[in-house]
């Protein structure tokens, strides 16, 4: 902004500013006996006897400050429009379509010119002489794609700005729901979502919540040149869930175990849909069937979610049936290996066939009512060995534990952001 304003002033204007910089420098090093620093400004005591390199401008051969201290580079800022295109907004600008052959072949990162949209900005540089001398295409916060002419030539480069990292912290306690609970705490609608699927595998978010539950998470902060740019990864997260503690530490690789190294990641899911969806029947081998009108048992749990909700497979694993029957509606049924089979029916439509490998948290239907139900829900099933379990109470199979040979790192890291979890919880217990 500094640089924008001092470039529009008269030459003269800025021969004189460039004047008073000067000796406001000689002043801030060599302070008068009555000048005192504001308690604001980190002022350096300089020692006798001692050189320093001080910041003092040039001076040109007739005595005067150098004026291109002070002399930014105009570049001419285009805002993109709907329709316009590279050779349409440097026609704009009175350049040649030979210049926008040269610019659109300038290497690689050039083809980034291809996907401009509305809204997007574009910073020319034109010389005297009508010539484009730069080109540059801020993509995101961090990177900023710049065509250079070097030698008749125009080359094409990403200039990256360095990410700042600060931890910050949120903590909640559940009165209502865990969704309310996660926006009183502060939390992004993506920061809810990640912290339900670091523990997805441990809690049924949708069913085993319950009042007074609590969470407590470090996250990252993203600034670019002292500006917040977003959030970045939660690195460390604590659910209290009935009365048991879960912890999630991030590692290195991006995966989050346990304190002690074992994963949070487990062959399974405890529920196969997104937890803001609610249970509308349990497991139970003696339920009144409500359309058959006799007592049926129900192998299953039901979520009670609209119609069209996304429903994916809670394993890795191999679709051995994908069809219809006027009972199960449309329906899907995995293999997990030889031991574990999942069924899933009463959906609206199936994103999967028959013989497809899936992997976790993979779409793999729609939920509807399809078939013989009163109501859309997704009616889901685990078997062992071919019997039927309860799927949120199942014992699952447990899981692996990091690689030897990154437990030493690991535990430095789980160490310290353990603390961040701890320090947290103490300062906001001092708060209360």
């Amino acid at each position: 902004m500094i640089n924008n304003t001092i470039k529009h002033l008269p030459k003269k204007h800025r021969y004189t500013l460039g004047a008073v910089l000067f000796v406001t420098i000689v002043l801030f090093i060599f302070p008068t006996d009555n000048v005192s620093a504001s308690r604001n400004v980190k002022v350096m005591q300089l020692e006798p006897g001692v050189q320093y390199e001080l910041p003092v401008p040039e001076l040109n051969s007739e005595g005067i400050l150098d004026e291109s201290l002070f002399e930014a580079e105009d570049y001419i800022t285009h805002k993109v429009k709907r329709g316009d295109t590279l050779a349409s907004i440097l026609k704009k600008h009175k350049l040649s379509a030979q210049t926008t052959y040269k610019v659109s072949k300038a290497g690689e990162h050039a083809q980034k010119l291809k996907r401009i949209k509305p809204s997007d900005i574009l910073y020319l540089h034109i010389d005297e002489a009508g010539q484009l001398t730069s080109l540059q295409y801020p993509i995101t916060n961090t990177e900023t794609l710049q065509i250079s002419l070097v030698e008749n030539n125009y080359h094409s480069d990403i200039k990256t700005k360095n990410v700042e990292k600060i931890i910050g912290f949120g903590q909640g306690t559940i009165k209502s729901s865990f969704w309310h609970a996660g926006i009183e705490g502060g939390l992004t609608d993506n920061q809810i979502m990640e912290l339900a699927g670091i523990f997805g595998w441990d809690i049924d978010f949708a069913q085993e919540i319950r009042r007074g539950d609590s969470f407590n998470l470090a996250y990252e902060e993203l600034y670019v040149d002292g500006e917040f740019i977003g959030f970045g990864d939660i690195v460390a997260a604590e659910f209290i869930n009935q009365g048991d503690t879960f912890t999630a530490i991030r590692y290195t690789d991006g995966n989050y175990y346990t304190p002690e190294g074992r994963s949070m990641r487990k062959s399974f899911l405890r529920a196969p849909i997104n937890f803001k969806y609610y249970v509308s029947s349990n497991f139970n081998p003696r339920r009144f069937h409500p359309v058959q009108k006799r007592i049926k048992p129900h192998r299953g749990v039901d979520y009670a979610a609209p119609i069209g909700t996304p429903v994916v497979a809670s394993g890795d694993g191999k679709v051995i049936e994908a069809g219809y029957n006027r009972f199960n509606g449309n329906y899907v049924f995995i293999q997990h290996g030889e031991k574990y089979t999942t069924k899933y029916l009463h959906f609206k439509r199936k994103a999967v066939k028959r013989g497809q490998w899936v992997k976790q948290g993979q779409t793999i239907g729609y939920l509807g009512r399809s078939g013989m139900v009163t109501g859309a829900h997704l009616h889901y099933e685990f078997l062992v060995n071919g019997v039927h379990r309860n799927p949120r109470t199942v014992e699952l199979p447990k899981a692996k534990p990091i690689k030897a040979s990154e437990k030493d790192s690991f535990l430095v890291v789980a160490d310290k952001h353990q603390s961040l979890l701890d320090n947290n919880k103490r300062i906001m217990l001092a708060m209360k």
